[in-house]
């Protein structure tokens, strides 16, 4: 079941009393337990019927016995438990294990349990399972974040250019809180009848229009050794917004993509752009990409890529600043 789905049915007050939201991606989990949190009650209820709890600070006995009381004036109570990968899950006995086999059908009793897999071998997961909801929020995979941030946008009412998406993207990285958020301050200040584009998101996030990863990738590309020197001289001036780190797993992503288009049976447009998990705005620039850089020399430069960002790490470099190993990197892609 998804979230949208989940937060449809609370919404329409189809309540389940146990609700486990597990995983890596937090976001899904904070959006499906502030809709458990503001949806069900009315602000009267909440006094009365609402309950907020922290995994670290309380116990098995606190939770249960909470979840056993009836609602006061109100057809339900809300139990959270935030932070709930902190409670003490292996000591959750019988007494536990017998109030999840037959919960109160008044009390929604939530977990909010972050950054990690529960462990589905539990036999109080299967019993959580049967009686309530259990929802995986799974990390999202870069390939996916630029069509996320397009319907993140679209849900909102507004529109984004596929290079503005994709920029936002490479910056911000997959984790979907920050993007989110990002995405709402910027979809303040510009007017809803227009297109967010590149200069938007420069204006709003602080992202450079003309030296960014997107940017590099592009002019690595077109082999434009200027304009590659010139985004290298950029980036060697302000570290903290390009990080090593995030500009390698960049270009690594940039160049596998290249190498893959080379190799795919069906390179009509659709096709193409399907496989190899980019939109269709942008595939001819990977098949420009591709006349430069035949495949013998891309397995090249993957290499090129391991050896590079293991220097950046300290790995057989010597006295060798940031700026030197991305110059000494780009010299041997460009050449």
């Amino acid at each position: 079941m998804s979230a949208s789905t989940i937060i449809a049915d609370i919404q329409k007050r189809k309540i389940k009393p146990i609700y486990l939201l597990h995983g890596e991606e937090a976001y899904y989990i904070d959006l499906i337990t502030n809709a458990l949190e503001h949806k069900i009650l009315s602000e009267a209820e909440k006094g009365f019927n609402q309950t907020i709890l922290y995994g670290k600070d309380t116990d098995w006995v606190t939770v249960v016995n909470a979840s056993k009381r009836y609602p006061m004036m109100s057809d339900y109570q809300v139990i959270i438990i935030k932070e709930a990968q902190n409670l003490k899950w292996d000591k959750a006995d019988d007494f536990v294990q017998a109030y999840m086999e037959h919960p109160l059908i008044t009390t929604v009793l939530v977990f909010a349990y972050k950054y990690g897999k529960f462990d589905k071998r539990k036999k109080i997961y299967k019993s959580i399972e049967k009686s309530g909801i259990v929802f995986e929020s799974t990390k999202i995979y870069d390939n996916k974040l630029a069509p996320w941030i397009d319907d993140y946008v679209k849900e909102h009412g507004m529109k984004i250019h596929p290079q503005a998406a994709a920029l936002i993207g490479e910056y911000l990285g997959a984790e979907l809180s920050k993007v989110a958020n990002e995405l709402d301050k910027m979809m303040l200040n510009v007017p809803k009848e227009r297109e967010i584009n590149i200069a938007d998101v420069q204006n709003n996030i602080g992202i450079s229009k003309d030296f960014n990863i997107f940017e590099l990738n592009t002019a690595l590309g077109k082999k434009d050794v200027y304009k590659v020197n010139q985004i290298v001289d950029y980036f060697a001036a302000n570290p903290k917004s390009n990080p090593i780190p995030v500009v390698m797993g960049s270009l690594y992503s940039y160049f596998s993509k290249i190498l893959k288009y080379h190799y795919l049976p069906d390179k009509s447009q659709q096709v193409a752009a399907k496989e190899m998990g980019v939109h269709p705005f942008f595939l001819k620039d990977y098949e420009m990409a591709a006349r430069s850089y035949p495949p013998g020399k891309l397995f090249n430069v993957m290499n090129y890529l391991k050896e590079y960002d293991l220097k950046s790490k300290g790995v057989d470099a010597i006295n060798l600043e940031s700026e030197d190993l991305m110059k000494e990197l780009m010299f041997k892609i460009l050449h």
